[in-house]
């Protein structure tokens, strides 16, 4: 299996600190012995509208250098200009739009990056939901009609423990065949599946050969393998799947407490112990 991991742990965002510059994260990812990075955009690490040419052109020198890619790009969701793709507030829809084409974009240019990560929206009070699901599929179809141009395909993602549109597999299946694009895929977090007291590895296969991606964490994004989940089950399904993604850390985070090395060499050590005796 190929292994990732997300740079969240490292920026400002959720949590403002400890906070790492993408030079020193692509250093110590590769040092630990990671495939890929998951590039959330956000500072210090790749807010696009801060990450020029030039620093582009530096990114993908080190990455080079370090012989280490970046398997996926994460927009960061909320904050102040909203992040929702499904807002009642066109405005902000048409903004989001846009910051995830160019998401998208800085991908492509930094290493030729064609998997993007869709936390699928949110309501608030006075929002119908049906309304939000409407304005979130006509927005991802917008964006998905973006990506196809260069190859790239989106991965939407159940997301229960931070928002109340799509939170549950069903929910991403749902949405994935009605915006009823090619490139429209699906992902999920384990850490969304235990919030709702569900199997992470029934995910796996309900979602099957649409499944691109995966981000694993343990209880209160804790290393796998750390706080109580059974993650032999997940990388089991994961093979009998033929999944060929990667396989992502999202973990160690939100608190200052956090200590990102020892975080992503945990769940790498982990995880892979867990691959070398599955059937």
């Amino acid at each position: 299996m190929k292994y990732s991991f997300n740079t969240w742990v490292y920026s400002h965002f959720p949590c403002w600190v400890p906070a790492y510059p993408i030079e020193e994260v692509i250093r110590r990812l590769a040092r630990i012995g990671y495939d890929a990075l998951e590039l959330g955009c956000a500072q210090p690490q790749a807010w696009p509208y801060f990450t020029d040419a030039a620093k582009r052109k530096e990114i993908k020198r080190l990455l080079q250098e370090n012989n280490i890619r970046i398997g996926s790009i994460l927009p960061a969701p909320g904050g102040g200009p909203g992040g929702n793709i499904a807002s009642a507030n066109e405005a902000e829809r048409r903004w989001t739009i846009q910051y995830w084409k160019d998401c998208m974009d800085m991908g492509l240019e930094l290493d030729d990056c064609r998997t993007l990560l869709c936390v699928c929206g949110w309501y608030i009070y006075g929002t119908k939901e049906r309304d939000a699901w409407k304005w979130a599929c006509e927005s991802l179809q917008e964006v998905a009609e973006y990506a196809a141009k260069s190859g790239v395909r989106l991965a939407l993602e159940p997301t229960a423990t931070d928002s109340n549109l799509v939170e549950s597999c069903e929910d991403a299946i749902n949405m994935m065949e009605d915006v009823g694009m090619d490139n429209v895929k699906l992902m999920f977090d384990t850490a969304h599946a235990l919030y709702r007291n569900e199997v992470p590895s029934d995910y796996v296969y309900l979602m099957n050969e649409n499944l691109i991606h995966v981000h694993m964490a343990d209880y209160d994004r804790e290393a796998p393998g750390t706080n109580g989940c059974d993650f032999v089950d997940i990388m089991q399904a994961l093979k009998d799947i033929g999944f060929d993604g990667y396989v992502t850390m999202e973990n160690g985070f939100p608190s200052r407490s956090a200590h990102a090395d020892v975080v992503a060499r945990k769940s790498l050590e982990n995880l892979k112990a867990i691959e070398a005796i599955l059937k």
